[in-house]
């Protein structure tokens, strides 16, 4: 029987690529890095790849882009994931239609146990949610949900099936006049639902990575929570914080 190896996303691997060549100093820092057409050229994909691999590695510090001059090499960053948004952070603060992807669902549900704790509601109380897959390289890549107190949804443009121009903090604030203050983010392993591992079209036996981002305000005030669900087999956290 052939066995089936999961793999990274192309642009994943991309990533990874060229953050080895910049280590090794093939890309020295100060140095303009290869252009679009070149590094299409040289490892034989797409454009949407180039680019998707390219704004990790922007995001994550290892370069900069000069407008009207290409993008320079940076180096490693001394602390890679302070520079880097965490998981919870960046689906609050990207636009949707920044990425590929479809809103699977939005509407009113029964709060999971989970969620209904984070957003301090009482038990099988309703709440809203608003679902989204988003896909890299043609691959779903991540399951990521928005889940609201039922009052602050009202008014706003998350009941839409459209990909929002903002992210969900701006959004929110300029809609609900809330302001988000800190996030308490946990993150867990499972197995998937059978529904989850359709969507995300994962193997049998590879578990998730679930991120929960609770968000509050300066008072603690619960007023979301983000869940991000992460194939394990194409996903790795990393962290870096300083010793004091």
């Amino acid at each position: 029987m052939m066995s089936l190896e999961s793999v990274p996303p192309k642009y994943a691997q991309l990533v990874q690529t060229l953050q080895r060549r910049i280590e090794a100093g093939d890309y020295p820092p100060g140095t303009l890095l290869p252009s679009e057409n070149q590094l299409i050229q040289e490892f034989s994909v797409s454009r949407p790849t180039v680019v998707a691999a390219l704004r990790v590695l922007r995001e994550q510090g290892w370069i900069e882009s000069q407008q009207g001059k290409g993008r320079f090499v940076r180096g490693r960053p001394a602390m890679a994931s302070v520079e880097q948004k965490r998981p919870g952070q960046a689906y609050l603060t990207t636009p949707e239609n920044d990425t590929t992807g479809e809103v699977v669902e939005v509407g009113a549900v029964t709060a999971p146990n989970r969620v209904g704790a984070l957003l301090d509601v009482q038990s099988k109380s309703k709440v809203f949610v608003r679902r989204r897959l988003i896909v890299r390289d043609g691959e779903p890549t991540e399951l990521v949900s928005l889940w609201l107190p039922l009052d602050l949804s009202g008014g706003t443009d998350l009941t839409s099936g459209e990909p929002l121009r903002q992210g969900f903090r701006e959004h929110l604030q300029a809609r609900k006049g809330v302001r988000f203050d800190h996030i308490v983010e946990q993150i867990t392993a499972r197995m998937p639902a059978a529904d989850e591992a359709k969507q995300l079209a994962m193997p049998k036996n590879v578990p998730l990575l679930a991120v929960f981002g609770a968000v509050r305000d300066a008072s603690g005030r619960p007023l979301a929570v983000v869940e991000v669900l992460l194939p394990a087999d194409r996903h790795e956290l990393e962290d870096a914080y300083p010793i004091t």
